[in-house]
């Protein structure tokens, strides 16, 4: 199975940005569809945005135009660039791998993000 480790969180003010890195280890990174979710205080935790083994890229509607998943099997790593950051960005960011066969899911610990001015 994988282990993932985030990094990258921090205060930022409304406007700028950040940049989140997943880092995996322990299993064949190129074979997990990875993605990042949030939970903000009081919500439920949602997906932001994800990419497919294959490369294939989804984001939600929220941050669509502001935030770019990219992945680096090489280094098997994976990024959430997060520009233009809004109030409402602020939330606890998790990392999250799949594998489709055998069935697994495996989460990071979490990078806390904090917009505000």
């Amino acid at each position: 199975q994988v282990q993932l480790v985030e990094s990258g969180g921090g205060l930022v003010q409304p406007g700028g940005s950040l940049r989140l890195v997943c880092a995996a280890s322990g299993d064949v990174f190129r074979l997990y569809n990875m993605g990042w979710y949030r939970q903000a205080p009081g919500k439920q935790r949602e997906l932001v945005a994800s990419v497919s083994k294959g490369g294939d890229t989804n984001y939600s509607d929220s941050v669509k135009g502001r935030f770019t998943i990219s992945r680096d099997n090489a280094k098997n790593t994976v990024y959430l660039q997060m520009n233009n950051l809004k109030l409402e960005d602020t939330a606890v960011y998790y990392c999250r791998a799949q594998r489709i066969l055998p069935s697994t899911v495996e989460w990071g610990q979490g990078t806390l993000v904090t917009v505000s001015s």
